[in-house]
């Protein structure tokens, strides 16, 4: 006999042929649930780790990582804050903006967020110039007051390339007929798609120079805008640049710019797993029929041990073991049917699609049409943490009452 001997006997007893086949099912059952539930949990919270890279990927495509901007007035000093910033081997690109807010008029009226950007240094902030649709930031040129307008924008506005706009800006001129609002007539140049509603339909680019006329701002910008190699560092890079710089400055990132939206994907991420765990913990409960029934076939078996001297400590533990195999080897079963389901979840859409000849995702409703997935390996374990706690919670009642077995009870009427 090998030691420990709870060890050897609750592994002789998985590898026992039962006598009672409806135990074996049971368990079998039991290790399948738990199996199951492994899998939707590791293969739903995938699927949303990888809407939420999409969405950050599309949403960080547009804005910078973090910006710093002059508190209530323009930045006068922008060239030099660009200079400090590239010094910063954490930045890997810093770019001056304007940014306002007008109303734009072309066949419908719609407020949108005027952007004034210097197109040779955008590229080094945001990836515009890859969401073109037609067009192209280089049609941007100071002094010819050109616009690009998002996809869904220019389609409200019933506007095309070459087509005008007029932009009203919220600041007032003196005129002999009384205060009236800043505007200028814009030609459309370039059209572009971000798959996002707030950028595609809120969102106008014009050239830097072209703003700070509009907008009477003479040589100051908003602020300046930075890429980072690590987004998660935006805050601390931008206070330290605006620590640099000296003076008042507003420091913003986009974690802040975007917090209400990435804390509900985060709670309802949280929720999801909740819910689901709850497949595990009916697994769990199926484990506990089926050990509960063990126990009552062995009742002579531990009699016996009892009688030989085992301390109910022992016996408790031999039927822990044998109910943390069931639920290792549905766990080991579950994360390789979740990993293997995860990174083949397109063709099992794909299937699905042609077998039932629907659409999961319609491009013309989703700008996602495909199922995106992130496989995070953290997440992946504490799935499987979750899921053996569940499992060795399970074993303590049967193993408890396997251990309060009273073995001239047991014994006397065999």
């Amino acid at each position: 006999m090998f030691h420990p001997l709870s060890l050897s006997i609750g592994l002789r007893y998985t590898r026992a042929k039962r006598r009672n086949h409806f135990i074996s099912f049971i368990s079998a059952v039991s290790m399948l649930g738990i199996a199951v539930g492994v899998i939707a949990l590791i293969t739903t919270i995938s699927v949303m780790n990888g809407f939420e890279q999409e969405l950050r990927a599309r949403i960080l495509g547009m804005v910078a990582h973090a910006t710093v901007s002059g508190a209530g007035e323009s930045m006068q000093d922008w060239p030099r804050a660009v200079e400090l910033a590239r010094q910063d081997r954490r930045v890997l690109g810093a770019a001056p903006y304007v940014e306002r807010e007008a109303m734009l008029q072309g066949a419908r009226v719609q407020g949108a967020l005027l952007r004034g950007v210097l197109p040779e240094h955008e590229p080094e902030v945001s990836e515009l110039a890859d969401k073109m649709k037609a067009g192209s930031l280089a049609d941007l040129r100071p002094g010819g007051f050109d616009i690009i307008l998002g996809k869904e924008l220019a389609l409200w506005l019933g506007v095309d390339i070459g087509d005008q706009v007029t932009v009203y800006v919220p600041e007032f001129r003196t005129t002999p007929v009384g205060v009236l609002p800043q505007l200028k007539r814009f030609t459309v140049v370039g059209i572009f798609e971000a798959g996002m509603q707030e950028y595609d339909l809120g969102l106008a680019i014009v050239h830097m120079h072209d703003a700070q006329r509009l907008l009477r701002m003479g040589e100051g910008v908003s602020g300046v805008r930075l890429k980072l190699d690590d987004m998660f560092q935006a805050w601390h890079v931008a206070r330290d640049l605006a620590d640099r710089l000296g003076g008042l400055y507003r420091v913003r990132d986009w974690t802040r710019d975007h917090a209400n939206f990435f804390r509900a994907i985060k709670l309802e991420k949280t929720v999801m797993f909740i819910i689901l765990s709850l497949i595990v913990a009916v697994a769990a409960f199926n484990l506990v029929s089926s050990l509960v029934m063990l126990v009552t076939d062995k009742q002579s078996d531990i009699a016996i041990l009892r009688t030989l001297g085992m301390s109910p400590a022992t016996v408790m533990r031999i039927f822990m073991v044998q109910g943390s195999l069931i639920g290792v080897v549905g766990i080991v079963l579950g994360v390789i049917g979740g990993v293997l389901l995860t990174r083949n979840l397109d063709l099992v859409v794909a299937f699905v699609e042609r077998s039932f000849g629907i659409e999961v995702m319609p491009a013309d409703v989703y700008y996602i049409t495909g199922v995106p997935t992130m496989l995070d390996r953290g997440d992946v374990g504490l799935i499987a943490g979750v899921a053996f706690v569940l499992c060795m919670l399970a074993t303590l009642y049967p193993a408890w009452r396997a251990a309060r077995t009273d073995p001239a009870t047991a014994l006397r009427y065999e």
